[in-house]
């Protein structure tokens, strides 16, 4: 028998040496993780393959070829159980076929040293193992390319919105208009020319960090248009008006906001437009834009001139902390624009997340357009209260507030407020029954009263940091040959509800499912969560199979990790013993970005976030240890380890909560779930059938160790800001970590056109219309949350004249 086979050692190539130093070493790691794995229930795959792995490589060490058909014999079996654990899922294939597929290669290579393999047979057996590895990928991805269901057809003859102002030419509000479709009338851009569209202008804020390797920016910021003129404001609230057709500066009014006041993210999501009902056009502020500030005012200036508004308030601005008490710079803050129905500025606030139990209160708060004197107050847990605290005693501290943006019925003279979490996100013990029922719910307020008509919940609870962040988008429902006045509201979980916006009762069946009851506080959890029998977003329960990585190394840290931790499918309880498994995320789901829906076609499109966060609650004493105390704390307490979430102090309770948002392993940065981690759906507005659904995002600025990969493929990348659709047929967005703004095709869902942003695109692209042009904005502001570059560039694009 040639000693190729039986193993006789021939000599010992340093090659071979090498290589099976490298098996033997990655055979080692694999038996040692293998065996936790296997103790801990998980698969036995990596043990078998490591020890295998060692042998195979001190044969190879030793010159003996019989170390070679060892690991070919490993590698065929690895195909079969690849196949078998991830079926011909691509994304779950990688780290099981990539990795061994590429030692195999070195082991080919190998054979002509060690045997009597001829170096042709060598090298045609390693092309044919790359053939394979492409023409597989190749049919993989074929297979799985996404199914694409009809359009449903023209439903309505016209777009029914409850808004004063509404797009067409303009773009009058954050949302399009305060019923927040973010669709626009528009027609000129279509899947067949939107390939021509070109940048036309760019206008730089000049508002960026001094230290851009300290920043903590994040511009966000939609424009409106409104006549012949684009307002915005810029990351830290410089409000500037352009002309909307060559982006030349016109006026410009910096409100001087200090840096200490900055929360987490210097953020302005956009600026709010009234006219003044009876005034005289060319009056002093007869239109005016209000926005609010991260250091919690509410700024009014003319829409002409920029000047602040000298009627309104005390030199054109209002402190809306009056009543909170004592405010530490950063604890409060307006990152979204305020919502103005029946001529009151209806506004919540953001109140830093997870720093102390008796954070400032998150009271919601009405104001005159006009003068700017304080209309109502709401107080969930001082009902009675209608303006100011009474002397002596200030606004109920720690209660949900309302840091994102409203929608409103001017006919109803309701605004839709989607409701936060208490102070403290992942502990409950010590909060109120008012807490407990209007948290993470869409409160209907009665604008003239600011008195609750209704609410609608959407977690009993939260312990989840699952606040609503997208507006809630109003609607006429096609129903029983009529239409309902209704109003579709996304979460964080990925459920979509559809409420009749007059009484918010559900249009589709709320079931009720039980849900754990465990953690350190099993008492407090409901039995029970509500779950959408329209539509959801939420992919199924995460399996150990579902664990990713680079290679399989990685992949094996990632389920000794998973089987490790605390994970009982969706609302599993937070825990200090151990890790415990949120899926999705507190970033969605659907976050700020929200719905975007074609009411004339009957279309909502829905970007959407699928990763879980990987946490632990941190006892008291530990995390005084680690230095986690609130800002505003003399021990030095700010944001903790690195930024929002990392380690969250919650003082006041038991626990300071850690989280690894994305569950991202140290080393790498890779996320430990498989892709894609974010995705783009459209969904048929009336049966919530699902037309199609993609990726979103591509690698190319994404890879191990944060060094860009540059692939143009689509993984489906974490985003942030939401979507604008046409009439046109064409989808708009920005959002994902990838730096591109795109146009995707309303019918299929395919990208028709991109271009690279000058940093990143977390920010909601806005439509309008010049002397018969129209153009396409968007903020390229970047987020450092997202960990995309930060700007200040406002871009244009349109088709060639």
């Amino acid at each position: 028998m040639p000693d190729a086979i039986i193993g006789q050692t021939r000599r010992h190539p340093l090659p071979a040496m090498l290589v099976g130093g490298l098996l033997a070493l990655i055979g080692a790691v694999l038996a040692i993780g293998g065996v936790w794995l296997a103790v801990i229930g998980g698969s036995v795959y990596y043990l078998l393959a490591g020890l295998a792995l060692v042998g195979s490589g001190v044969l190879l060490v030793r010159g003996r070829p019989l170390g070679a058909w060892i690991y070919i014999g490993v590698w065929a079996l690895t195909m079969i159980w690849a196949l078998w654990e991830a079926g011909l899922d691509g994304w779950a294939l990688i780290p099981r076929v990539v990795g061994p597929s590429v030692l195999l290669i070195l082991v080919l290579l190998l054979l002509p040293t060690l045997s009597r393999w001829q170096w042709r047979t060598a090298l045609g057996a390693s092309a044919t193992v790359v053939l394979l590895l492409v023409i597989g990928g190749f049919a993989i991805s074929r297979i799985n390319q996404p199914a694409i269901g009809a359009l449903p057809g023209v439903i309505a003859s016209s777009v029914a919105d409850p808004s004063p102002l509404r797009p067409g030419t303009d773009w009058p509000a954050y949302g399009g208009s305060y019923a927040a479709q973010r669709y626009s009338p528009l027609a000129q851009i279509t899947p067949d020319n939107v390939g021509k569209l070109k940048r036309v202008w760019l206008y730089n804020t000049g508002d960026l960090p001094k230290d851009m390797k300290d920043n903590k920016y994040g511009a966000e910021t939609t424009p409106l248009k409104v006549g012949d003129t684009l307002y915005l404001c810029s990351a830290k609230n410089i409000l500037i008006a352009l002309d909307p057709a060559t982006g030349k500066q016109r006026w410009r009014y910096d409100p001087q906001v200090p840096d200490a006041w900055i929360p987490y993210t210097a953020a302005c999501r956009g600026v709010a437009y009234h006219a003044v009902a009876g005034a005289a056009a060319d009056s002093e502020c007869a239109t005016r834009i209000v926005e609010g500030t991260l250091d919690a005012r509410i700024i009014a200036v003319d829409a002409r001139t920029g000047r602040p508004c000298p009627g309104f308030g005390t030199n054109g601005q209002v402190d809306i902390k009056r009543g909170m008490g004592e405010v530490f710079p950063g604890m409060v803050s307006m990152t979204s624009p305020p919502t103005i129905v029946q001529g009151v500025i209806v506004t919540g606030h953001q109140v830093l997340d997870g720093q102390n139990r008796t954070a400032p209160s998150g009271v919601i708060q009405g104001y005159d357009v006009v003068t700017g004197a304080k209309r109502w107050a709401w107080d969930m847990v001082n009902p009675t209260w209608t303006g100011d605290p009474p002397a002596g005693q200030q606004y109920a501290r720690g209660t949900p507030n309302m840091w994102t943006t409203a929608s409103g019925d001017e006919a109803l003279g309701l605004v839709y407020l989607p409701m936060g979490n208490s102070a403290v996100d992942y502990w409950s013990g010590s909060r109120s029954a008012p807490e407990k029922a209007f948290s993470t719910s869409l409160v209907a307020i009665d604008v003239n009263t600011g008195r609750p008509r209704w609410r609608f919940q959407t977690v009993r609870n939260d312990v989840w940091d699952y606040d609503l962040g997208a507006q809630a988008t109003l609607i006429d429902f096609p129903s029983g040959g009529g239409t309902v006045p209704a109003l579709v509201l996304p979460s964080k979980q990925g459920d979509i509800y559809v409420l009749d916006r007059r009484t918010g009762q559900p249009l589709f069946p709320v079931q009720e499912r039980a849900v754990p009851r465990t953690g350190v506080e099993p008492g407090q959890r409901s039995p029970t969560q509500p779950f959408s029998s329209y539509h959801t977003l939420a992919k199924d329960q995460l399996t150990e199979r579902d664990m990713w990585g680079m290679s399989p190394i990685d992949q094996m840290i990632c389920r000794i990790q998973f089987r490790r931790a605390e994970y009982r499918g969706p609302y599993t309880p937070p825990t200090a013993d151990k890790r415990f498994i949120e899926y999705p995320g507190y970033n969605g789901g659907t976050d700020w970005g929200g719905l975007a829906i074609d009411p004339v076609r009957g279309v909502i499109v829905a970007n959407y976030n699928d990763m879980p966060n990987y946490n632990r609650l941190i006892p008291r004493a530990e995390a005084d240890k680690r230095g986690a105390f609130a800002r505003g704390d003399p021990r030095g307490g700010d944001m903790n380890e690195g930024g929002h979430g990392k380690l969250d102090p919650q003082a006041g309770s038991p626990y300071a909560i850690s989280v690894n948002a994305g569950w991202r392993l140290p080393l790498t940065g890779l996320l430990c779930k498989r892709p894609p981690y974010g995705g783009i759906r459209a969904i048929d507005m009336r049966t919530g059938r699902t037309i199609w659904d993609r990726p979103f995002g591509t690698a190319r600025r994404n890879g191990p160790w944060n060094i860009p990969s540059m692939l143009p493929v689509n993984i489906g990348t974490p985003n942030n800001g939401g979507a604008v659709l046409t009439a046109g047929g064409v989808v708009f967005i920005a959002a994902a970590t990838d730096d591109l703004i795109r146009a995707i095709d309303l019918r299929t869902g395919a990208t028709i056109w991109q271009d690279a942003l000058p940093a990143g695109g977390q920010a909601t692209p806005m439509v309008y219309e010049v002397a018969g042009k129209q153009y396409l904005v968007i903020m390229a502001g970047g987020h450092h949350f997202m960990e995309t570059p930060v700007g200040d560039a406002v871009i244009a694009y349109a088709l060639p004249d």
